[in-house]
């Protein structure tokens, strides 16, 4: 195995810089901390972690629990989470859940038998099982784009879903649009309910009435968006314009307008959520909210390792941008 020697020589510092970048990375500069890696690289050194977990007590790996591998926006987080955790030192264990109880207790409770240090949960159900709750109290946990149910408190990354809300229906109400569609994504989640509370925000402000019947879905499958469009089609007044709680929604939305003889944006906008890649090259390309995923997974590392470390937080909150970009599936209200 090349040694750490090998490694400072490549790099030109000492060994102890070397040592230092690949357990404690932030007290190093960032130049250093990518002279450091790139010979690490170079040299194929492997950090026996092994050895370091039998001294410190830690793992150096962390749990990332999923909802859905196949979401491509969920795969953009987890690029930030490997980066970053590559970065400190920590490997990542990924635990497909598809949502289901078991699964989440099942990995979450590789945190509190040392084989993991911390765990980020992207999903807004609590993680692990009754019997657990108790032990799981001070276990170092991180949230993105969802906030945990319940009354205990863990910090969590998160865009400002309200804003975003806000912002696609003054960007849909400035085309002249007034009926409106929504097909949701999980109702009991935060996200719903700040998104939802957005539009309806901007709808009492310009005196357009909020209808239940607006509100279709409830998933965030391609198959809830072809469902949410026939359902929304049936209405006796159909909707000029349809809010989608992603983007995977809006792509089947899009497909099933087409398969009904309708254009997108002349007869029906189209607005989805997360900016997923192929959004830009649907057809007609996707008006939708930008969410800094990548940037999302390497803060919520960052945040686990302060906690993993006991390290105070400046805040349990943070708050990221967003970026509303408008392509061709919104346009004019038809007439």
């Amino acid at each position: 195995m090349t040694n750490i020697k090998k490694v400072s020589e490549l790099a030109g510092v000492s060994t102890a810089t070397v040592s230092r970048t690949l357990k404690n990375p932030e007290l190093v500069t960032e130049n250093t901390r990518e002279k450091v890696m790139k010979a690490v690289q170079l040299a194929g050194y492997r950090p026996n972690w092994l050895a370091t977990s039998v001294k410190t007590g830690k793992s150096n790996s962390i749990v990332v629990l999923v909802p859905n591998l196949v979401n491509p926006f969920f795969m953009r987080i987890i690029e930030g989470i490997e980066q970053a955790a590559q970065e400190k030192g920590y490997s990542v264990l990924l635990g497909d859940t598809q949502g289901k109880a078991n699964r989440e207790n099942e990995y979450a409770s590789m945190v509190l038998t040392n084989r993991a240090d911390g765990l980020i949960q992207l999903d807004h159900s609590f993680p692990f099982s009754a019997n657990d709750a108790t032990l799981a109290e001070k276990v170092p946990m991180v949230s993105v784009c969802e906030r945990i149910e319940g009354e205990r408190r863990y910090p969590f990354i998160e865009l400002d879903n309200y804003a975003a809300g806000r912002a696609l229906t003054h960007h849909l109400i400035s085309y002249g649009h007034s009926r409106f569609g929504i097909i949701a994504g999980q109702r009991t989640s935060q996200i719903h309910h700040d998104r939802l509370a957005g539009i309806k925000s901007v709808l009492n402000e310009e005196g357009i009435e909020f209808s239940e019947d607006m509100l279709v879905g409830g998933s965030y499958r391609i198959e809830t968006g072809i469902e949410g469009v026939q359902e929304l089609l049936k209405r006796d007044t159909p909707p000029t314009a349809i809010f989608c709680f992603n983007d995977d929604i809006a792509i089947g939305a899009l497909y099933e307008l087409k398969r009904q003889g309708l254009r997108v944006p002349a007869d029906v906008s189209v607005t989805g959520f997360d900016n997923v890649k192929v959004s830009a090259y649907m057809d007609p390309p996707l008006t939708t909210v930008d969410q800094p995923a990548y940037e999302m997974g390497r803060r919520a590392v960052d945040v686990l390792i302060q906690l993993i470390n006991r390290q105070p937080l400046p805040r349990t909150r943070e708050i990221l941008p967003f970026q509303l970009l408008e392509r061709g599936s919104t346009g004019p209200a038809k007439a």
